[in-house]
């Protein structure tokens, strides 16, 4: 069974982890509702709960498959404890749909902000 993963920054299609998520399936681009920011973890991003931020976190949706999420979980480190994932709510059209995201489990204390949107 297929799990659908909300991501937002190198794994992004044209960004340069992207070819870790190649080969499944896209299904659009998607907006967390108000309340997120991403922060510069040094040249890659992190999503982080920010109750007072008044835009949300632009990113993709996909569906992966076990074996795929299994080699992401490796590559964004569940495992050692940076990232883990998360059940997350998106604005329509994504909005009645179960997905999941990696949160950064290291703190963004002193990380440059940068707002909505990882652009590489």
């Amino acid at each position: 069974m297929k799990k659908r993963l909300f991501v937002y920054g190198t794994l992004k299609r044209g960004c340069c982890n992207h070819g870790q998520i190649a080969g499944q399936d896209f299904h659009g681009v998607a907006l967390t509702p108000p309340g997120f920011r991403l922060y510069n973890l040094g040249g890659y991003p992190a999503i982080v709960a920010q109750p007072d931020s008044p835009t949300g976190v632009l990113g993709e949706v996909w569906s992966v498959d076990a074996e795929s999420l299994e080699r992401l979980d490796r590559f964004e480190g569940v495992h050692e404890g940076l990232y883990r994932r998360e059940a997350i709510s998106l604005l329509p059209p994504f909005a009645e749909q179960a997905v999941e995201v990696y949160v950064s489990a290291l703190p963004v204390v002193n990380r440059p902000d940068v707002g909505s949107e990882w652009i590489e």
